[in-house]
């Protein structure tokens, strides 16, 4: 079937969902028609969608951990831990990293040897294993809306088991679930792939039940610059759209300059409804920021306050949530101890911000004006490669270099592009590589970084960008030459 930006018919989605359901043992115990009537039953406490229509309603950020273990009794253990002791407002079910590889037989090892060492032996909880029994007990089991969030290319499964055991959200798309996960997955298939996903999301909202939907907004989270973690947030949320998903959740990664970010996230709102109004789709549409997504101080008492700046910039922001980090996020997977330590310094700084939002000024107007100027670049040029298709032309784009994601493993992205940080700490564009900006917004580019050039006696060169990588690792946001420390 050729790949295109077009809703698929009910035959051809069930066509494919009887492959789909062969992939595991597991599938045979989904029954579509017995999991509507399931998610028709869960309160609406424990609906994802209505929980985030409520925060975005009355102006709260509400606070979301990340969490996942292999075992059943383990992994409810621990989110019950985070809903009671963190005081999470939404709970996670992270997922192993042999699931989002479609490798269930070890997983099944992984489970094994974790009951025999009394500890998870997977990073994750390997819910296609356990099928909709035992994904059930787990959303059984506590009492806040559940999503599953993982980094999978083929989710197609996962997605099936999810949402039959009345887990109302998942995290993922086409592209910030395979060029920043995988070194060889084609876009094409993976793009096909979250079709899919988003098919099955559209076919229970046509049963009348809304699950929500949250393309992963960070994509590395090593430096990526608004425009294109925007431009990427806006493909998906569009190839979502066509589907039939009716509420979804866009993201953003913190780079950490506040106005950059705070911008970033009113640029993504502002363009994405443009964007779905122009095309004719009824979304309800949320934000979410994710807290630091790269390195962190080893001192816990340091990694807090990189924390709290990030739930300080959700805020200020008017995010509809944010996804929380740890104080153990430098050396390894956190206990649940740190990780609800995470979401309670989280809940006490949006708590004091409640209601405030950062003030309209110049510098943010200005922000707000380059990151769409950006984003516009790059979304046309997308459409214009696939001839008014956006899934055609997305597929085109990381072929030509126009959708580039910087230090992501996927031998489909090209990896020209090259960001680093101006002297005020937002992030820039050092090397564009082929994407398609004006001539205006590249001298604008240059001209920042040229400002950070001469206030620390040195060449733009590739050093700032690897400065700039292991700085907030150090205590500092901007890597400045070690003289200047």
């Amino acid at each position: 079937m050729e790949l295109r930006n077009k809703k698929l018919t009910h035959d051809e989605f069930f066509k494919q969902r009887e492959e789909v359901l062969r992939q595991w043992p597991t599938g045979a115990g989904v029954n579509l028609e017995e999991a509507a009537e399931y998610l028709k039953k869960v309160p609406e406490h424990k609906q994802f969608s209505k929980k985030l229509r409520y925060a975005k309603e009355n102006g709260i950020t509400l606070a979301q951990p990340r969490a996942g273990v292999a075992l059943v009794e383990e992994h409810i253990n621990l989110l019950r831990y985070l809903q009671n002791e963190g005081e999470a407002d939404l709970l996670p079910s992270t997922i192993d990293s042999y699931t989002r590889q479609n490798r269930y037989n070890e997983c099944e090892v992984g489970i094994e040897e974790s009951k025999k060492a009394g500890r998870s032996m997977l990073n994750g909880f390997p819910a296609v294993n356990y099928g909709v029994e035992g994904c059930r007990r787990v959303y059984e089991a506590v009492d806040l809306p559940l999503q599953a969030r993982h980094g999978t290319p083929d989710a197609r499964l996962l997605s099936e088991i999810i949402h039959a055991s009345g887990w109302t959200s998942n995290e993922g798309g086409g592209i910030s679930y395979n060029i920043p996960y995988a070194k060889s997955v084609p876009v094409e298939k993976s793009i096909r792939d979250w079709q899919y996903c988003d098919r099955l999301v559209g076919i229970y909202q046509e049963m009348g039940i809304e699950l929500n939907r949250e393309p992963f907004g960070p994509l590395t989270g090593t430096l990526v610059p608004p425009s294109m973690s925007n431009a990427v947030a806006i493909i998906e949320g569009l190839l979502a759209a066509e589907q039939g998903v009716k509420n979804l959740t866009l993201g953003y990664g913190q780079c950490g300059n506040l106005i950059q970010d705070v911008a970033a996230i009113r640029a993504l709102v502002e363009q994405a409804e443009e964007y779905f109004k122009m095309y004719g789709y009824d979304v309800y549409l949320t934000t979410v920021f994710h807290q630091w997504m790269g390195g962190f101080p080893h001192d816990e008492s340091k990694a807090f306050g990189v924390i709290s700046w990030g739930s300080a910039t959700a805020a200020l922001a008017g995010a509809t949530k944010v996804i929380v980090k740890t104080p153990h996020e430098a050396v390894g997977i956190p206990t649940k101890e740190a990780n609800a330590a995470g979401i309670k310094a989280t809940k006490q700084t949006l708590n004091l911000l409640r209601g405030q939002r950062l003030p309209e000024s110049k510098e943010l107007k200005a922000e707000i004006e380059l990151i769409k100027a950006e984003t516009k670049c790059i979304l046309d040029k997308v459409f214009e490669l696939g001839n008014g298709d956006l899934a055609v032309g997305t597929v085109k784009a990381f072929e030509a270099g126009v959708l580039d994601i910087p230090f992501a493993p996927s031998k489909y992205n090209a990896g020209q592009i090259i960001p680093a940080r101006d002297n005020n700490g937002a992030v820039r564009y050092l090397e564009f590589g082929n994407i398609p900006f004006t001539k205006e917004i590249k001298d604008y580019n240059r001209q920042l970084l040229e400002e950070r050039a001469k206030y620390e006696g040195r060449p733009v060169s590739f050093q700032m960008a690897v400065d700039d990588i292991f700085a907030v690792g150090k205590g500092v946001l901007v890597g400045r030459p070690e003289n200047m420390r």
